[in-house]
C-alpha cells in the first residue's frame, strides 16, 4: 500500500501527575507508529530525560538537546538523533531543562519556543508524527509543548484520584487554547496500568468513560511486568518483548491514533 501523504501532526503526551505511564506511552506509541511505517520524532521535554534513556540514547550521545533548542535557539534538526528503531528519531533532554523557566521566563515568545523550532524543520525531514513527552507538572515546558501541538494525548492511570487530576489538566488545556493555541484539541485519553482483577480499575475506567465519552480510547494499557522492565534495558517494550500484553496494547493504541487522524482528515475534507 503506498504511503499516504499527509502533513506532520504534533501530539503532546501530558499529565501533571507522575507515575501514570506518560513516558512509557510516548516511547511505545512512537515505536508502534514507526513499526507500521510512520516517520516519528519524539521530543523529550522532561528534564529527567527518561524518554531519551528508555530509547537507549545515553547522555554521551546527546550532543545538543531540547535545552539548546529552547534557550540558545539551536535549530531543532541539530538536536535530533536516530534511535535504534527505524523510523523513530529523538530530540533528547538533559537535566539543564529544569532551568528553562529561569532562562527564558521573561523573554518574548517564551511560550512559542518549541512551536517556532518545529516550524523551522525543513520539509525534507518529512515526519508524520511528532510526540512531545512532558514533565509531570504544568510548567513552561508543558505550556510550550501544548502551544506547539495540534492535540494532546492524555495517559491516565486507573487509580482513585485519576479524575481529579484530569480535571486540572483539562483546565490547563482550555487555558492554552484560549490564550496561545486556539486549535488545540484532545486527541484522546488512554487508560494505563489497568488491572482487570482489581474492581477499582474497572470503576475508574467507567467513570472516565462517563466523563469523557468517545475521547477515551477503546484500548487500555494493562499493568505489565515486561513493560516495566524494558526501560532498564534502554528499549521500548515493543522491542523488548513484542508478544507481552502491554506491547500488544500499544500496537492497538497506535492503530486507534492513526484511525482518529484519518477520520479527522476525512471530516475536514468534507467541511
Amino acid at each position: 500500500m503506498p504511503h499516504e501523504p499527509k502533513t506532520m501532526r504534533a501530539l503532546t503526551v501530558a499529565n501533571q501527575k507522575g507515575g501514570v505511564g506518560k513516558t512509557t506511552t510516548a516511547i511505545n506509541l512512537g515505536t508502534a507508529l514507526a513499526a507500521v511505517g510512520e516517520r516519528v520524532l519524539l521530543i523529550d521535554c522532561d528534564p529527567q530525560g527518561n524518554a531519551s534513556t528508555g530509547l537507549g540514547v545515553s547522555p554521551q550521545m546527546r550532543k545538543k538537546t531540547v535545552y539548546d533548542v529552547m534557550v540558545d535557539d539551536t535549530p531543532l534538526e541539530m538536536a535530533i538523533v536516530q534511535t535504534e528503531i527505524p523510523g523513530l528519531d529523538l530530540a533528547p533532554a538533559e537535566a539543564d531543562l529544569s532551568g528553562v523557566e529561569l532562562e527564558i521566563g521573561h523573554t518574548a515568545r517564551r511560550a512559542y519556543r518549541l512551536k517556532d523550532a518545529l516550524a523551522s524543520l525543513p520539509p525534507r525531514v518529512g515526519y508524520d508524527y511528532v510526540l512531545i513527552d512532558c514533565p509531570p507538572s504544568l510548567n513552561l515546558l508543558t505550556v510550550n509543548a501544548m502551544t506547539a501541538a495540534d492535540a494532546v494525548l492524555v495517559p491516565m492511570q486507573c487509580e482513585f484520584f485519576a479524575l481529579e487530576g484530569l480535571t486540572q489538566l483539562l483546565r490547563t488545556i482550555d487555558q492554552v487554547r484560549r490564550t496561545l493555541n486556539p486549535t488545540l484539541e484532545i486527541q484522546g485519553v488512554v487508560l494505563t496500568m489497568y488491572d482487570r482483577r482489581n474492581s477499582l480499575s474497572a470503576l475508574v475506567a467507567k467513570d472516565v468513560r462517563d466523563h469523557m465519552g468517545a475521547k477515551v480510547y477503546e484500548t487500555m494499557i494493562p499493568r505489565n511486568v515486561r513493560v516495566s522492565e524494558a526501560p532498564s534495558f534502554g528499549k521500548p517494550a515493543i522491542i523488548y518483548d513484542i508478544n507481552c500484553a502491554g506491547s500488544q496494547a500499544y500496537l492497538q493504541l497506535a492503530k486507534e491514533v492513526i484511525g482518529r487522524e484519518r477520520s479527522r482528515r476525512v471530516a475536514l475534507a468534507k467541511a
